[in-house]
């Protein structure tokens, strides 16, 4: 069974098109657990929960998390469909990354950092992380978001579970290309 072509197929389900197995999300983007195994395994035979259980403990980026019973599912971040994943704001540290690839960077230096087809822009922690998700578009560009200035001049932040910092947009301004 191969794990990453499930989990990306999760993904897809979870964070843009859940009517593509029929499945059922409220507004806080939460599946039944048991809908989504029962989906799973009529495309992927011998699909079950322990299969379900190990994509969610492995997943590098902690994409997913169970509901404090465990009978739901959802994924922490990356939505492009209209969901509510309760992350609480937060003020960010005074400095985030953010990693394209190189044929964005004409656009980000114009207009900024636009979610595009997600609900919010996604930033990292380190720089290393920006790096590695810049490389997976292209040749990466790496940018220093002035994540704090941008905080104290009013703009909102969010942590989602996994640790991924998100927000609006990130106007030019608050960029320093790396």
């Amino acid at each position: 069974m191969n794990l990453v072509k499930i989990g990306k197929y999760i993904s897809l389900l979870l964070r843009h098109r859940p009517e593509a197995e029929g499945l059922h999300m409220d507004e806080h983007g939460w599946v039944d657990a048991q809908e989504l195994i029962d989906a799973l395994a009529r495309k992927f035979p011998g699909f079950d929960r322990d299969v379900l259980d190990r994509i969610v403990a492995e997943n590098d980026k902690k994409r997913y998390s169970y509901s404090e019973d465990g009978t739901r599912i959802r994924a922490n971040q990356g939505h492009s469909i209209d969901v509510d994943v309760e992350m609480p704001e937060a003020e960010p540290p005074e400095i985030l990354w953010h990693g394209s690839a190189e044929r964005f960077a004409s656009s980000i230096e114009e207009k900024g950092l636009l979610p595009q087809s997600r609900r919010y822009v996604h930033l990292s922690m380190d720089k290393q992380t920006a790096y590695t998700v810049g490389k997976r578009h292209g040749k990466p560009v790496i940018y220093m978001v002035r994540s704090g200035e941008m905080y104290r001049d009013g703009y909102i932040f969010y942590c989602s579970a996994n640790g991924v910092w998100q927000t609006a947009a990130v106007p030019v301004r608050y960029l320093y290309r790396q």
